[in-house]
């Protein structure tokens, strides 16, 4: 959870996912549906997709049993050398050498290493002075510290050099300034998309979901249909379900930034004329129409979730209306 995310974000969704998962086994056997859930709103969900893999391989492969060897840990869906080195200095106690963000930012400031550190140059000489300055003995307590040291005084944007324990043999402190490194990613214009998200209401009131692919954005999350903004919405409703928009109401745009490009989202209500129970029958499995009132039946995508907050709230404020006319 900590990989791309910050540590206040991480702790609420931490101890509920815990709760619901205690155990590698207890995470192994649960569906991956489950496991998306207590993930959304943390994003990255190819995270959570690796972390429900990798634990049906540890159960299967090593009886539930984490193994130790570097080699064994990297070949775990989602953990690379760094993440593999934290497992093995900090759970097995091992001497190994870990590069998170944290640590990048420590020695490139320490050493003054110029450049962006996903430049493969600039990452080997970190590579390198990771593994020197690692110690033989206490090697859980030096990764440790090195991780809260880039996370509490040596941080990105406001290092508080005043109190810091490297200070004195510090390059960036010495040149005053520490900002300066390590390089910043390249910038790149991000692209901006568009989409029109369909909230589809059959009679009884229940919206149409749709699971996505299993890769992909939001992969394998539940999700409402996209139409894209130049498509005819009659046609392209009754080629894919079916169905007749009875009533349609626009509602206001959502902005929602991923890594690499900006997607605005315009959500529009549709009443449709008839049940269509035909809908299921389309793709049996990856389709449901879902009661807002009930349990969530998966994880669901940051906008989705605030739709259909905004969906039960209008909801709720138009079953009141009612009450009031009739009482």
């Amino acid at each position: 959870m900590l990989q791309q995310t910050q540590v206040n974000t991480v702790i609420p969704y931490f101890l509920r996912f815990m709760q619901h998962f205690p155990a590698v086994e207890v995470l192994a056997a649960a569906p991956l549906d489950r496991v998306l859930e207590q993930w959304s709103g943390l994003g990255y969900y190819a995270r959570a997709r690796n972390l429900h893999r990798a634990a049906r391989y540890i159960v299967d492969e090593y009886q539930g049993d984490l193994p130790c060897e570097q080699a064994l840990l990297e070949s775990l869906p989602g953990i690379g050398r760094s993440t593999a080195g934290a497992i093995r200095a900090l759970a097995c106690g091992q001497h190994a050498v870990i590069l998170d963000g944290n640590v990048k930012r420590v020695l490139a400031r320490y050493h003054a290493i110029s450049g962006w550190p996903g430049l493969a140059a600039v990452g080997s000489a970190l590579w390198q002075l990771a593994e020197t300055h690692t110690p033989k003995q206490r090697v859980a307590d030096y990764t440790q510290a090195m991780m809260d040291l880039g996370a509490m005084i040596c941080t990105r944007g406001n290092p508080n050099c005043v109190q810091c324990p490297l200070a004195r043999g510090c390059k960036a402190k010495r040149q005053d300034n520490p900002k300066a490194y390590p390089g910043s990613k390249p910038r790149r214009e991000r692209p901006q998309k568009a989409t029109r998200m369909l909230l589809l209401r059959n009679g009884c009131g229940e919206l149409l979901l749709q699971k996505r692919p299993a890769t992909g954005i939001w992969g394998g999350l539940w999700s409402f249909p996209e139409i894209g903004e130049n498509e005819d919405l009659s046609v392209w409703l009754q080629q894919r379900f079916a169905l007749v928009a009875a009533e349609v109401a626009h509602w206001p745009a959502v902005d929602h930034q991923f890594t690499h490009f900006r997607l605005t989202i315009l959500p529009a209500l549709i009443q449709v004329a008839e049940s269509a129970d035909s809908v299921m029958e389309m793709a049996p499995g990856t389709m449901l129409w879902y009661n807002t009132a009930h349990p969530a039946p998966g994880g669901f995508p940051a906008p989705v979730a605030k739709l259909l907050q905004q969906y039960r709230a209008a909801a709720i404020g138009t079953t009141g209306a009612d009450n009031d006319t009739h009482g």
